[in-house]
């Protein structure tokens, strides 16, 4: 595994400084580098109570990134997945506690907890008036006698900046917090553990396993379970977290957090099917972002707090870190109808056996292709060309009971208008342009010449895309295809030429058109270009069809 470092063992001190110098002068790490990793506020008032976290590196943004007004007023970094040192911890608390006292906020974790506490005993032999909160929210493993603290720390920190802001006293900050602390519940889920940098890492998830209930060190889960789509695994998630709410009526605040390498569509994917399946009242969502990610695992956590009168306000305030993204309401909002100038063709149905059947054929066709074209385009493309492709011929086989199969023109009109709504990027509008040439040539419904209409459609496509044979598109397969066909020869010659085509696009050393033009000759080599496998593969099942 390739990581954008220098030294592994500079990772977490690099990665301070960065946010230091983001900072706007706001922020400053202690001197001490590498055994003490402190970031502190500069702007900090020590007349009041001093929020302070910590907890190994790995987890960013936690915990650098969320000092700041209205968060954590200093934070204490560790080695990846280590707990810093009882002397950095003592030192972070000297920095910025004054007469007002100090809060630590500690995820329950061993090393955390002991040196964390041990730090606090010292401070206070010290004069310190120094308090600790441990978290533990997380609900994998029932009855479990030492939980430990996720993602769920984030809304401890939230309130108990909030109070530090407002100027409340120790004693009433440590209460608030250790009842959010109470409260919040967690559960995570993976399909791949984290990478530590400049270590080697074994793959310990099977292909069609998923774990939950795993913590944020790359520790195991507390199950493995089986792949499923994402509305079904967060079935699973809403569930347990439901369980472990029991009884309670309040409003909820969600917390959705990116454990690390989730693409962000698969996160909006994820809080939708979280936001239907939860049947509480939810007045907060908060992400979905990475906000305590485990490197670069692939998985996602949730947490869940029930809100009351004071934590509501104290979560809804602004903060300083950029972070934290506030909370958003949830909200239904109604389709807005499209302009009545953009009206689908609404042809009157008809039948013809034969022309459903070649229909038929070419959309079956297409849909069994979806990952051989994929894993082509992979290599020489974007990767999404057998699923566009697929995409239109589900429309398609969709709208069959409202085709006019009978009516030539109209069924490529109807077919071309489907192309361009559902197909996107430029084999999309290129196709409708084929068939929509096509269609205006069939003005003869009793006897339709279809190999002209077809040699008009890829002439279209040509003139309105560019490309010609030999430089490595779909015309390769098609032009050869359409020229057999205005010859007189079989459907089966039509689609020896095509393959032919096809696969001399394997042998071509660059592409004058498409995505492939931007590829090096070296990928392109041995590879025959997706869309004229597409339409070769289409020619030889509609010559089997006779």
């Amino acid at each position: 595994m390739k990581h954008f470092i220098n030294n592994r063992t500079d990772i977490v001190t690099e990665a301070i400084d960065a946010e230091v110098m983001l900072g706007e002068g706001k922020l400053a790490r202690l001197d001490g580098y590498p055994a003490i990793k402190v970031v502190v506020r500069t702007d900090w008032d020590k007349s009041k109570v001093a929020v302070i976290s910590g907890g190994g590196g790995g987890h960013e943004p936690t915990h650098a990134g969320f000092v700041g007004e209205g968060m954590l007023t200093a934070a204490v970094c560790g080695e990846i997945f280590a707990s810093p040192s009882v002397n950095a911890i003592l030192a972070g608390i000297l920095a910025v506690t004054g007469a007002a006292g100090c809060l630590l906020i500690v995820k329950n974790y061993t090393g955390d907890r002991l040196n964390f506490g041990f730090a606090a005993t010292k401070a206070r032999a010290m004069g310190y008036n120094v308090e600790m909160v441990i978290v533990s929210d997380d609900i994998a493993i029932a009855g479990a006698p030492q939980p430990r603290g996720l993602a769920g720390t984030l809304f401890v920190h939230k309130v108990a900046g909030h109070l530090s802001r407002a100027g409340a006293p120790l004693h009433v900050i440590k209460e608030a917090a250790e009842r959010v602390a109470s409260g919040v519940k967690t559960l995570g889920i993976a399909v791949s553990t984290g990478t530590i940098p400049g270590e080697p890492t074994e793959a310990r998830l099977g292909a069609d396993e998923v774990e939950i209930g795993l913590g944020i060190h790359g520790e195991p889960g507390a199950a493995r379970i089986p792949y499923r789509p994402i509305r079904d695994l967060a079935s699973t998630v809403v569930a347990r977290l439901d369980e472990a709410l029991g009884e309670t009526q309040a409003p909820l605040a969600l917390l959705i957090n990116d454990l690390g390498s989730v693409p962000p569509l698969e996160m909006a994917v994820t809080t939708g099917a979280i936001l239907s399946l939860v049947k509480r009242d939810v007045a907060l969502v908060f992400g979905c972002e990475r906000l305590v990610t485990s490197l670069d695992m692939k998985g996602f956590s949730v947490s869940v707090l029930p809100l009351d009168d004071q934590t509501l306000p104290a979560l809804k305030s602004e903060v300083a870190p950029r972070a934290w993204t506030p909370g958003r309401a949830v909200t239904k909002v109604a389709p807005l109808p499209l302009s009545s100038r953009l009206q689908a063709i609404a042809p009157t149905p008809s039948e013809n056996a034969t022309r459903r059947r070649v229909v038929e054929t070419v959309c079956h066709t297409l849909l069994g292709l979806e990952s051989v074209l994929n894993a082509l385009d992979e290599k020489v493309g974007d990767g999404d060309a057998g699923t566009t492709l697929a995409t239109a011929s589900r429309a398609i086989l969709a709208d069959l009971d409202r085709l006019p199969f009978a009516e030539p023109a109209e069924l490529c009109a109807t077919i071309a208008d489907r192309l361009s709504t559902v197909m996107g990027g430029s084999s999309g509008i290129l196709l409708s342009i084929g068939v929509s040439a096509m269609g205006a040539t069939l003005v003869d419904n009793v006897t339709p010449d279809w190999p002209a209409a077809l040699l008009e459609g890829v002439r279209r496509i040509q003139h309105y895309g560019g490309a010609k044979v030999g430089d490595r598109t779909m015309i390769d397969a098609l032009l050869p295809a359409a020229t057999a066909l205005i010859a007189g020869e079989s459907l089966a010659s039509a689609a020896a030429a095509a393959r032919s085509g096809a696969d001399s696009t394997a042998t071509m050393k660059s592409a004058r058109a498409g995505r492939s033009s931007y590829v090096p000759e070296a990928a392109l080599r041995g590879v025959p270009d997706p869309g004229a496998v597409a339409m070769a593969s289409v020619f030889e099942a509609l010559a089997a069809l006779d």
